[in-house]
């Protein structure tokens, strides 16, 4: 495992914290346009990923890339975890891994 540069976990809420550094997320495809797609935070909010390949709608994406804007995200990896993944869930795992057990995370 490298740890040389870690991946953030984040929701939209917590993306704005992390300008500009390595974040790791999970969005529900909503649209995909070119190399963009738009995607539902686990927290319910859109989020926009640059550099994507095509994703079929409704399909849950683990995204790892940087964070460029408050709402938006520059793709590094994109994996398809398919149509059925707990939301809620990894929405938990962000408030954990930015929160009071911070130190458990990398």
């Amino acid at each position: 495992m490298d740890t040389s540069s870690p991946a953030v976990f984040v929701n939209s809420e917590l993306l704005n914290l992390y300008l500009g550094r390595r974040v790791r997320t999970v969005v529900q495809v909503v649209r995909v346009d070119g190399g963009t797609m738009t995607g539902q935070s686990p927290d319910g909010h859109q989020l926009v990923v640059k550099g994507t390949p095509a994703i079929p709608s409704s399909h849950f994406v683990e995204v790892i890339g940087i964070a460029d804007g408050s709402q938006s995200i520059r793709a590094e990896i994109c994996t398809d975890f398919g149509e059925n993944f707990d939301t809620m869930a990894f929405n938990r795992l962000c408030q954990l891994a930015n929160g009071e057990h911070k130190s458990l995370f990398l």
